[in-house]
């Protein structure tokens, strides 16, 4: 509170503006934790949303925490209700911190259960996406390649989409994604399956001349850097042109699910996708699990070796 008033008395009875605050926040969130390009963008979105729906929010407490209350109501998924609860909460603790409120607005609200999301797609599906793209093109081999590297190791696409020729360790055949790549900031190494070698080698032996060794492993026909968003667009159309739909994440889940029923251990699998907890690598965990019990249900003989058996009946006419 002592901060409050002392924010109060060098402003009068204005606030700095919200788009100031953020642009504080965002550089604190870099600066102290290191968050990647996409988190800031993220949490700039958020944060623009809710007062381009609600210009008015930032006027009084009162009126954030009807915008607030107002913008959370809205019709959406789980996940999106999470997402956008997560990046305007980070950002009005640090309001309330650096003393421009006096409350976080959203501090009780709860996460929406999700449940398991990860998806399976069956192995038919998954040959006819990698027969696709023309691997003919230069686009066409960029595309197989990638789906290529995330269905062998559960790369992030945001991360695949970053790493630079010297990641690459064909030697080894193993790819390394630096610490200013990876999501939580933390590097980590993962080996390659030969094909996905072979692939990941065609891929960069093609590349223009005139590119440096800093532009992207995946990047336009014009040595441009790719982004989620085409990515996106990318796999819509092999999608369409087999007749399913698939996002790029889904590709990721399935090497967790597949990679866990081939016999991989949860902490492999944690430490393939990055994650630094056990908690979204326990979804897939037991997801696996209510796999076996599916199988487990419809195979177990035991059931049928202690099932009564059906009392033969009597065909004989009675005299």
């Amino acid at each position: 509170m002592a901060r409050l008033r002392e924010i109060k008395k060098s402003y009068g009875n204005a606030r700095p503006g919200w788009r100031e605050i953020l642009s504080d926040f965002l550089a604190h969130k870099r600066l102290d934790d290191g968050i990647g390009e996409q988190t800031l963008t993220d949490y700039t979105r958020a944060v623009e949303l809710l007062f381009k729906r609600y210009p008015d929010a930032w006027k009084t407490e009162a009126k954030l925490k009807d915008g607030c209350i107002a913008h959370m109501s809205g019709e959406m998924s789980p996940a999106t209700f999470n997402n956008r609860l997560v990046y305007l909460r980070a950002f009005f603790s640090y309001c309330v911190r650096e003393g421009y409120i006096s409350v976080n607005p959203l501090e009780n609200t709860k996460k929406r259960k999700t449940g398991n999301r990860a998806v399976a797609v069956e192995t038919e599906v998954l040959q006819a996406l990698l027969a696709a793209p023309d691997q003919s093109t230069f686009v066409g081999l960029r595309d197989y390649t990638l789906i290529v590297l995330t269905l062998d190791t559960g790369i992030r696409p945001s991360e695949a989409m970053k790493l630079i020729p010297q990641d690459f360790k064909l030697s080894l055949k193993e790819i390394h994604i630096p610490a200013e790549v990876a999501k939580n900031r933390s590097a980590r190494t993962l080996p390659l399956s030969d094909m996905t070698t072979k692939a990941l080698r065609k891929l960069i032996s093609v590349r223009d001349d005139e590119w440096g060794p800093e532009v992207p492993i995946f990047c336009s026909y014009e040595g441009r850097p790719l982004n989620r968003h085409t990515w996106g667009d990318r796999m819509e159309i092999y999608c369409k042109k087999i007749g399913t739909h698939i996002r790029p994440y889904d590709l990721r889940h399935v090497f967790a699910l597949e990679f866990l029923r081939n016999g991989a251990n949860s902490f492999a699998v944690q430490k393939s996708l990055g994650h630094s907890t056990m908690e979204m690598t326990r979804r897939y965990v037991s997801l696996v699990n209510n796999d076996l019990k599916a199988e487990h249900a419809k195979a177990s003989p035991i059931d049928r070796l202690l099932s009564k058996p059906k009392a033969k009946r009597n065909t004989k006419l009675k005299r």
